[in-house]
């Protein structure tokens, strides 16, 4: 169990990654831009769809809406942006030494 809830974290984090590098690039369309910063103001907000107040409901509605939005957003990156970020994200996670342990 903890090792798929590991799996999924580092999923999680390279795309959050990807996506921040993508963000960074000129050549990414406006409207991902907006995407990921609309995304990340829900995150932090403490506006939600579920209140924070309830037990679990109010983080997986968080959970939920992270993890398709980041998926849907890298889909709208042009291949070039996210060739060229790939490996500046691949390079900075081999650096983190809990990152590279275990997969």
């Amino acid at each position: 169990m903890l090792s798929r809830l590991r799996r999924i974290l580092k999923v999680v984090g390279r795309d959050l990654l990807l996506l921040w590098y993508c963000c960074r690039d000129p050549a990414t369309p406006w409207f991902v831009k907006f995407g990921a910063v609309l995304l990340a103001l829900y995150a932090i907000s403490p506006i939600d769809l579920v209140p924070d107040t309830i037990p679990l409901l109010g983080w997986i509605d968080d959970v939920v809406i992270l993890s398709f939005g980041i998926p849907a957003l890298l889909k709208l990156v042009p291949p070039p942006v996210l060739a060229h970020a790939e490996p500046t994200v691949g390079r900075l996670l081999s650096k983190w030494k809990f990152w590279r342990a275990g997969t």
